[in-house]
């Protein structure tokens, strides 16, 4: 039994080190940041239409809109609102601040038709936006009506698609760690997040990762005809990533980066609120599939929990290892926590923000099998049947 101890103190330490130099750089935070890159102006502005679809936003549409009728975008740029059958004031506050803003004449708002089955609710409400299109635009840009832009945010979107022949540009909008339960959890979420889709693989032609940051996505219209239209990716729960790998295995360029100067406006004040945001999607990334989530409970153990455990080890060389791989774990996440500007003792504490994400994905699995899966805004996305894991080949 010694031995298995130290066993398993190696295996974990190999995966922090595979993890370290061996996933594309994934934990390096400033490789990937669009602020601090530059970008030369196209010769021409190309047209871009904005679509925002919302349900139930009537605590943010107005922030939303005016940050996009803001823009300093030198091109033709529209904004479509599509209401997604919100129960609140959504629709008349989008109306109202548009009015306010003297910009009634640029956005239009449109009411999603109802949801016809096979399809998402996110997903139908964008498939109506550009429906409601007069003229086709070079870009369609998909954002969220929770989240705030800098002005400059489409010019910096355009200028890097436009100079690399992008297809598809994303931005992971900032999040808020201010709370507590914010402060524990979110900086994890987005190192999980770069884990599982490292920029640089997204980045690279070769590589079959593809992902994207739903909240900002930038989608050459071409791209977007190309992979079929929003169609072939109806039934998808996680839309933005299915439709980044959609993009990527028809032949087109991807990219996707951080930026400070897109928001977030929702917040999370209690960690239920954050496990409910988790269980929402967990097990839908596991393709509902009990094998998966098996493994990644056994995983997530054997990479976050068992350098913790073994540090109580009676063998020395177990403890050790143990401690050598905790502060290696602290290290990758340490530039998360520093993106956040949190205090850096943050960073020891990852392996119990993994126990409680290992928790919400088990709670996600059961949720589905209970018909509750896959919640948003009173609404279930999650299929009757499970869905077949993608064809990664």
């Amino acid at each position: 039994m010694p031995y298995f101890g130290l066993a398993a103190a190696i295996l974990s330490a190999a995966i922090w080190l595979y993890l370290l130099l061996a996933r594309g750089n994934f934990w390096h935070i400033r490789s990937f940041e669009d602020d601090l890159a530059t970008h030369p102006p196209p010769k021409t502005w190309p047209r871009v239409a904005a679509i925002v679809p919302a349900r139930n936003e009537a605590e943010t549409i107005a922030q939303a809109i005016t940050s996009l009728t803001q823009q300093n975008y030198a091109g033709e740029l529209s904004i479509i609102l599509v209401d997604d059958h919100s129960e609140d004031a959504t629709a008349q506050l989008a109306q109202q601040t548009a009015a306010q803003l003297g910009a009634t004449d640029r956005i239009i708002i449109r009411l999603a038709p109802p949801l016809p089955a096979g399809w998402t609710g996110k997903l139908w409400a964008l498939k109506a936006g550009t429906s409601a299109l007069s003229s086709a635009p070079d870009y369609v840009w998909f954002t969220d009506a929770d989240i705030t832009h800098a002005p400059d945010t489409l010019t910096r979107l355009v200028a890097r698609a436009e100079k690399n022949t992008l297809d598809l540009t994303s931005l992971m909008v900032l999040l808020h760690a201010e709370t507590l339960a914010e402060r524990s959890t979110i900086p994890a979420f987005l190192f999980f997040f770069l884990k599982l889709y490292p920029p640089s693989w997204i980045a690279d032609p070769k590589a079959r990762t593809a992902g994207a940051a739903g909240g900002c996505i930038l989608l050459r219209a071409k791209a977007l005809e190309r992979i079929g239209g929003l169609e072939s990716i109806r039934q998808e729960v996680i839309d933005d990533c299915a439709l980044a790998r959609a993009v990527k295995r028809s032949g087109g360029k991807i990219w996707m980066g951080l930026t400070r100067q897109s928001v977030s406006l929702r917040r999370y004040n209690s960690f239920t609120e954050v496990r409910d945001m988790i269980t929402r999607t967990a097990f839908t990334q596991l393709h509902y599939s009990t094998l998966l989530l098996a493994g990644t409970l056994i995983g997530l153990a054997a990479t976050y929990l068992a350098p913790i455990t073994l540090l109580f080890a009676h063998e020395s060389a177990t403890r050790v290892v143990a401690l050598a791989t905790w502060l290696t774990m602290s290290l990758c996440f340490l530039p998360t926590i520093r993106y956040y500007r949190l205090n850096p003792l943050w960073a020891a504490f990852l392996p119990a923000t993994a126990a409680f994400y290992a928790y919400a994905t088990f709670l996600s699995a059961i949720r589905y099998y209970l018909k509750r899966g896959a919640q948003w805004k009173g609404r279930s996305q999650a299929p009757v049947t499970p869905l077949k894991p993608p064809n990664l080949l």
